[in-house]
């Protein structure tokens, strides 16, 4: 994302002070050891994710928007943790993925770790049930969903965008996310159609357009409520040209306020 000019595109918004605190210090999988298959590298994963609070609450006590870049979703832990630390509250959410990622240790098919941070999130108080509300769903395991229903979190799958429209499904999310405070969009790139957004680890067809991605984004901005962004699962390695992170970048910069007119 760095590469696509992220930098360069929030100078041309009118982003006076840019500061990019670089790279967390992630040790590789091969090196280090798989302690629990229910939820793989998980020790590995929660100290990174602390640092990573650390570093989002002091951006967000300095007055800054903090703007993660990941990486697969379970950083969405450390940067909910840091949020809820640095303004005494769990943050309004807007979840915008292809996956609820709430499967919980016991019942995750895989025991991946980024297919639970809203479940440990939930558990831990760094996200409000009320004012957490996810778009885009479309591949939710068959115990996952049970424990979507228990957490209360409202969710709209595509079927539902298909149906409302994208204005309507942001409108409502907004209201959901917004009501107590500053909203943070959690952006998993998956979330997009693979058509438009290659370069992720769990790809699903039938996803967002181009155009319903940006409009999410721009309505966020048109709110004044958002507060903190994060954008994820962009995967280089499996990308055509870059062409996700340079979407990703593309994303940021509506959430700023970056209009056609």
């Amino acid at each position: 994302m760095r590469y696509a000019k992220l930098h360069e595109r929030l100078a041309s918004l009118g982003v006076e002070r840019i500061n990019d605190l670089g790279n967390l210090a992630v040790p590789i999988r091969e090196a280090v050891d798989e302690v629990d298959r229910h939820a793989k590298y998980y020790d590995v994963i929660e100290k990174v994710c602390k640092r990573l609070a650390e570093i989002v609450e002091r951006s967000v006590r300095e007055g800054a928007l903090p703007i993660v870049l990941g990486g697969d979703h379970s950083v969405a832990m450390g940067t909910l943790d840091g949020l809820t630390r640095a303004r005494g509250s769990a943050p309004g959410v807007v979840w915008i993925d292809a996956h609820s990622d709430i499967n919980d240790p016991e019942h995750s098919p895989s025991g991946n770790v980024h297919g639970m941070p809203l479940w440990f999130a939930l558990r831990s108080g760094f996200a409000d049930p009320k004012r957490t509300v996810q778009i885009g769903l479309r591949d939710v395991d068959p115990l996952e969903k049970e424990n979507l229903r228990r957490s209360g979190v409202p969710a709209f799958t595509m079927s539902d965008v298909d149906r409302l429209g994208m204005t309507k499904v942001m409108q409502d999310a907004i209201g959901i996310a917004g009501s107590g405070g500053p909203i943070h969009v959690s952006f998993d790139m998956d979330g997009i159609d693979p058509s438009e957004a290659p370069g992720t680890g769990t790809p699903v067809k039938g996803g967002l357009s181009y155009r319903e991605a940006h409009l999410a984004m721009e309505m966020l901005a048109e709110s004044g409520k958002l507060g903190s962004i994060e954008m994820v699962e962009v995967n280089p390695i499996l990308d055509t040209r870059n062409q996700t992170a340079v979407l990703a970048v593309g994303l940021i910069c509506s959430a700023l306020g970056k209009s056609i007119l």
